[in-house]
């Protein structure tokens, strides 16, 4: 069920564009809101400012005749009927033609005195009731319908007559709604060429993702050779393409040291196999007396036993690769662990007059104790085979609160290059080869380097002089 609700995903592509889609046309949505109320805002305020300058003027022409009523009544009607009779520079508007300004002027009971132009009258309707629009829109602006037009207006009384005055803005009407269409649609080009791109650059910005899924396609052992060029891809990607050069490298060590290590130890096991079929086959061959029987098991179990050793090694190398667990961790005092080392191998050194030196301050390891008997143990039987004869070994520590650092110095009898020593961590490698007579199978200090990593810790191997062979061991300590 997991595997099929997977598989509904958009891919990654699509559902950047689909998000990207939303974005920019909630995008557009909030530009064409906002441009639209600001052109109408803009109308609605120049029309107001044309109707205000307006009905300023005729209340100044409405003082005028006020003045001029106390004189003669009869000719303040006439002039208020009239609103471009009078003073030429008392117009409603200085282009108030321009604007096609329309007036209408009734006395209180509504009875209609004039309109401005004349021929306006005829498109006021039946329904007209200017004490109606006073009653609801007194000295405020407002906006009504006069014979299916729109005008923005205003009633203006005095104490003669109420007075109309209008101004129309179908223009403006028929302009916002032009306006708004060519709007809409350029915002929809818009929309469509920032989708285009958006999914373009997308497209193009996964395409390296697609090179390195065909070179994961390609991987084989033949090919792991096989890199990414960091410098072709894009900058956000080019820790991905060096993480995978870095993961191919790592694959590539690793599976030429497993090469390595399963020619090296199908070769161990052939050499005491191919022993003990060959010494059979001789003792079969002919009836043997009881001492060449005795003298020929003899021979194969050093053989058996060579090869129980090699086969127990490697079973410890396997246990020591996943690591310890937390119950495994365990306080060890490597300076006791030391001691006894050093006295069960004094009886071997002495043969050849080889020494043991302790100094430094030994504190407690943290980790397995039987483990780390064997990483010491592996240490000083190379130390004692490989130091020269009258020679001293040196064991020295260094203990802080995190880390013990335990040094293992023995003189060689022949110089020794680092580039030499550096090859006796590979498995199954021996610097001796020319001995025959050499037990170990070059496990050793492999065995050495794998227990000190399951304990967090390192190894490592430095040629002082030439003649000086120094193994450093760093392990987590309790101090």
């Amino acid at each position: 069920m997991t595997y099929k609700a997977d598989n509904r995903r958009l891919p990654l592509l699509w559902r950047t564009i689909f998000l990207l889609t939303i974005f920019v046309v909630l995008s557009q949505i909030v530009i064409y809101i906002w441009v639209g109320h600001s052109v109408k805002g803009h109308f609605e305020e120049m029309d107001a400012e044309i109707i205000t300058h307006a009905a300023f003027n005729w209340r100044q022409r409405l003082s005028d005749l006020s003045d001029l009523e106390a004189q003669n009544p009869d000719t303040a009607l006439t002039e208020l009927s009239d609103p471009y009779k009078v003073n030429k520079d008392k117009h409603l508007h200085s282009s108030a033609l321009d604007y096609d300004l329309k007036t209408v002027i009734t006395d209180k009971q509504g009875q209609l005195l004039s309109t401005t132009p004349s021929s306006f009258a005829h498109e006021l309707g039946d329904d007209f009731n200017l004490i109606t629009l006073w009653q609801n829109n007194a000295q405020q602006q407002f906006v009504t319908h006069i014979n299916d037009r729109h005008y923005r207006a205003i009633v203006i009384e005095n104490e003669q007559a109420l007075s109309l005055i209008a101004l129309p803005i179908d223009v403006h009407h028929q302009y916002l709604v032009q306006f708004n269409r060519q709007l809409s649609l350029i915002l929809f080009v818009i929309t469509l060429l920032l989708v285009s791109i958006a999914a373009l650059s997308v497209y193009w910005g996964f395409a390296p993702l697609a090179t390195i899924v065909q070179k994961m396609k390609g991987i084989n052992p033949e090919r792991l050779d096989e890199r990414l060029t960091v410098s072709d891809m894009p900058l956000e990607l080019r820790p991905l393409a060096q993480s995978y050069n870095l993961m191919l490298a790592k694959l590539e060590s690793n599976f030429d040291s497993l090469s390595r290590f399963s020619d090296n130890i199908a070769h161990e096991l052939r050499t005491p196999l191919a022993t003990l079929t060959t010494q059979t086959q001789v003792m079969l061959s002919k009836p043997r007396s009881l001492e060449e029987y005795t003298e020929q098991l003899h021979h194969q179990h050093d053989t058996l036993a060579q090869l129980s050793s090699l086969i127990n090694n490697m079973l410890l190398l396997a246990k020591t690769q996943k690591g310890l667990s937390d119950s495994q961790r365990q306080p060890v005092d490597s300076e006791v662990l030391l001691t006894k080392l050093i006295d069960y191998f004094e009886l071997i050194a002495e043969e050849r007059d080889i020494s043991f030196e302790k100094s430094g301050a030994f504190g407690l390891l943290l980790g397995d104790n039987s483990l780390l008997q064997r990483l010491f143990a592996n240490l000083l039987s190379n130390a004692i085979y490989y130091a020269a004869s009258n020679s001293v070994i040196e064991i020295q520590s260094v203990t802080t609160s995190k880390m013990a650092t335990i040094t293992i110095t023995n003189q060689l009898p022949e110089p020794l290059a680092q580039k030499e020593a550096d090859k006796l961590f590979e498995r199954f490698y021996r610097y001796d080869k020319a001995d025959q007579h050499q037990a170990g199978a070059g496990l050793g200090l492999s065995i050495v380097q794998a227990i000190a990593k399951a304990h967090s810790g390192t190894v490592s191997i430095r040629i002082k002089d030439e003649y000086y062979f120094e193994v450093t061991v760093e392990l987590p300590s309790l101090r």
